[in-house]
């Protein structure tokens, strides 16, 4: 059993619950300490992190509790059991700067410290940190279909594509689909824009804040050479739709799976690629320390289909990524969701994948599930084949 609410832990002691096997993570103990002290039955027991008094910490190790410390110099909380607000990654930027001061920029910092490299310790609270993800993810997306965008984090602010990726997004969470990517900028952050479009209320209101912001967005096409310039303006637009009457999961104390109901979008990006910030549309972040982690998950969870836009290397991973997940599919487990390339040219001819994709898929379940489309318009037709309302721009 794993507790990251103190409510849930202040019931169970209250019912006399068996603690054997319980894992208590990210929690402040102070409200149930005396409950704590009172008992001796607690080999089995493993706290976590959050914060634990002295005295009640000599009384679990006394009586075969383990008790993880906090991580010394550790920029993020490691045992957190919630995804990230896009709030809490950027916090401190107005202040000071994306570099000096966010816990992004500080907890990228953390995974390329030479003089922590090698580290048992630090690599454990590092893992620690991403089963978290992991498990906060899985309960976030439990129950929803959800498909995943990839594409270029090179696609520009006020560019066709990103505006076509961003009304990709909006018609995908109109749909009903939970819209989930890399977490990125470009192409991820397009998408992830379009879906937080859907809380603007109906169709023409979210078209029309999505126009709006396209063009508030446009005078900072990338992140380069100024980070904090790139987020501060989308954090503007974010605040001026919540300020509008939208409550949803966007707050600072991080998104919990109560939530999920009012997501629309996942990003999912990496302290690996630390050049690459992550955008701040998402409804809520699983952000990364290991990328190997994080690319597989992100395929895992998009049981409703993947949709690559245009990219580069990265994106051409991701691509046979999906595609090796689709080949060892067992046939018990029925056919594949589907993998729907988009810009014919590209996949082609500039960064011609089709040919090997479609010869790996030759006489397997996967033929039928992949599919090389011109445009976005294209793409529900895919994927909702029933659910087409028309062209996306």
């Amino acid at each position: 059993m794993e507790i990251t609410d103190p409510a849930d832990l202040a019931r169970l002691l209250a019912d006399g619950g068996s603690l054997r096997r319980v894992r208590v993570q990210g929690v402040d103990l102070a409200g149930v300490e005396e409950a704590l002290l009172a008992r001796e039955d607690l080999r089995g027991l493993v706290v976590l992190g959050g914060r634990v008094s002295p005295r009640l910490a000599d009384h679990l190790n006394r009586h075969g509790a383990v008790v993880f410390p906090v991580g010394p110099g550790a920029p993020v909380d490691v045992y957190r059991g919630r995804l990230y607000a896009p709030e809490e990654l950027y916090a401190g930027l107005a202040e000071h700067g994306y570099a000096r001061t966010t816990p992004d920029a500080r907890a990228y910092g953390w995974s390329r410290d030479v003089r922590l490299h090698g580290d048992p310790y630090v690599s454990v609270l590092r893992s620690l940190h991403d089963d978290a993800m992991n498990d906060a993810l899985d309960e976030l997306v439990e129950g929803r279909s959800v498909v995943g965008v990839m594409g270029g984090h090179d696609i520009a602010r006020g560019s066709e594509a990103y505006a076509g990726a961003a009304r990709l997004g909006l018609a995908l969470a109109q749909a009903g689909l939970l819209v989930v990517t890399g977490g990125g900028p470009g192409a991820m952050e397009a998408a992830n824009l379009g879906a937080y479009a859907a809380h603007a209320g109906s169709r023409d209101e979210a078209a029309r804040w999505l126009d709006d912001t396209l063009a508030a967005l446009a005078p900072v096409p990338t992140f380069v050479p100024d980070v904090g310039a790139w987020a501060a303006v989308a954090l503007q637009a974010r605040a001026a739709l919540a300020g509008g009457g939208f409550g949803g999961a966007g707050v600072a104390g991080g998104v919990e799976a109560g939530d999920a109901g009012t997501v629309r979008s996942v990003g999912i990006p990496t302290w690996f690629y630390g050049h690459e910030p992550p955008n701040v549309f998402c409804d809520a972040i699983a952000k990364f320390f290991s990328n190997a982690l994080r690319e597989d998950g992100l395929l895992a969870r998009s049981n409703a289909g993947v949709v690559v836009l245009p990219g580069a290397a990265g994106t051409v991973q991701e691509v046979f990524q999906a595609v090796t997940r689709m080949y060892y599919r067992l046939p018990a487990d029925g056919p594949p969701p589907p993998l729907v390339l988009v810009d014919r040219e590209h996949w082609t001819e500039a960064l011609p994948v089709v040919p090997l994709v479609s010869a790996l898929g030759r006489g397997r379940a996967m033929e039928q599930s992949v599919a090389l489309v011109g445009s976005i318009d294209d793409v529900l037709g895919e994927l909702l084949p029933q659910r087409v309302d028309g062209p996306l721009v």
